[in-house]
This record gives C-alpha cells, sequence and structure tokens, in this order.
C-alpha cells in the first residue's frame, strides 16, 4: 500500500512536470511587456508567465511576514507546561483561543 502510495505520488509530480514542460516548449516566441514610461521588456512567454508567477510568490510571503513575527512573539511568551507541574487527577490547563490574531 505504501509503495502504491509512494507510486502515485511519483506519477503526478512527472505529470505535472512534463506538463510543464510541455508549456514551456509550446511557448518559445517573444512577448512584450510594458511598464511605465515607454520601458518595455521582450523575453520568451514562458520566462515572462515564470517571472511574475515568482514575483507573486515572493509579494504573497512579503504579505505574510508581520503575522508569522507576530505568532513567533505569542509563541515565544507562553512557556511550556511540564507534565511533571500537572498534578494527579487534575485536567491539564486549557490555553485561551485568541481570535484576535
Amino acid at each position: 500500500m505504501k509503495q502504491l502510495l509512494w507510486l502515485l505520488k511519483w506519477m503526478l509530480k512527472a505529470a505535472i512536470f512534463f506538463t510543464l514542460f510541455a508549456f514551456a516548449l509550446n511557448n518559445q516566441q517573444d512577448a512584450t511587456v510594458h511598464f511605465f514610461f515607454g520601458t518595455q521588456w521582450r523575453a520568451p512567454l514562458v520566462l515572462v508567465v515564470l517571472t511574475a508567477f515568482t514575483a507573486g510568490v515572493a509579494i504573497g510571503v512579503l504579505g505574510m511576514v508581520p503575522r508569522w513575527w507576530k505568532h513567533r512573539r505569542v509563541a515565544r511568551r507562553i512557556q511550556p507546561i511540564s507534565p511533571q507541574a500537572i498534578p494527579p487527577g487534575s485536567a491539564a490547563p486549557v490555553m485561551p483561543a485568541d481570535h484576535g490574531l
């Protein structure tokens, strides 16, 4: 069962790779991207699409950084509770949910 799942994952990865590779081979014609003030950039279409995707991922990650920092600060403030500190027969304390994050 585990080997079948592994094989299916690799087949999916191979299918995605070959689909993207075929896309790259079929879109080698030049595309022109016009920026402000009359500047332009000529490059193969697949490079333009890859650059736009990479820029989108980078902007998304940069947009998430402040929230990651906030969660990291909150996690540092919370001290882990050792199992020895909890008396026998009592329930472990439950941290309240902070819905304002």
